[in-house]
């Protein structure tokens, strides 16, 4: 992995404000990347949660984002296609676009946001489910990197 996934909003291993949570506004963070290895035709960006009480969780599921952007503001807008071409998958609020940590009174969970340098550009409809997003990923991730938040209530 040497793609780097940065948020102005919480470093690596740091705490998700609220803002970007269920008890906040529910906000997407903002995310720079670094550039993207020759080749790439697409980056994916995948959000879940593995300490779920249910199992893994998927709270972001964003695709096909155009090869020459750096990063995504914050507060993405919760719409199937963005108007870049961009597509947003289902997440396991059974919504489109980021749905924010959200756990159970507890220890902080681990949150993993995940990005793929892809030498494609998937063949899917808007509103996939991350299983989906990664059975058409695979054989064609050239880089990937992972920025990881903690969030407890």
């Amino acid at each position: 992995m040497t793609m780097e996934l940065k948020s102005g909003a919480f470093s690596h291993e740091g705490m998700i404000p609220k803002k970007y949570t269920c008890s906040g506004e529910d906000f997407s963070p903002p995310l720079s990347w670094s550039q993207p290895p020759a080749g790439t035709k697409s980056i994916c960006i995948i959000a879940d949660d593995p300490d779920a009480p249910v199992g893994t969780w998927v709270h972001w599921v964003i695709y096909n984002i155009p090869p020459d952007k750096k990063g995504l503001e914050e507060n993405v807008p919760k719409v199937d296609k963005l108007g870049d071409g961009t597509l947003q998958g289902i997440n396991d609020f059974r919504r489109v676009g980021y749905g924010g940590p959200c756990p159970p009174p507890g220890p902080a969970h681990r949150y993993f946001f995940k990005i793929y340098a892809l030498d494609t550009k998937l063949s899917l409809p808007p509103n996939s489910t991350k299983e989906a997003v990664e059975r058409a990923m695979s054989g064609h991730i050239l880089d990937k990197g992972v920025l990881m938040g903690r969030f407890g209530r």
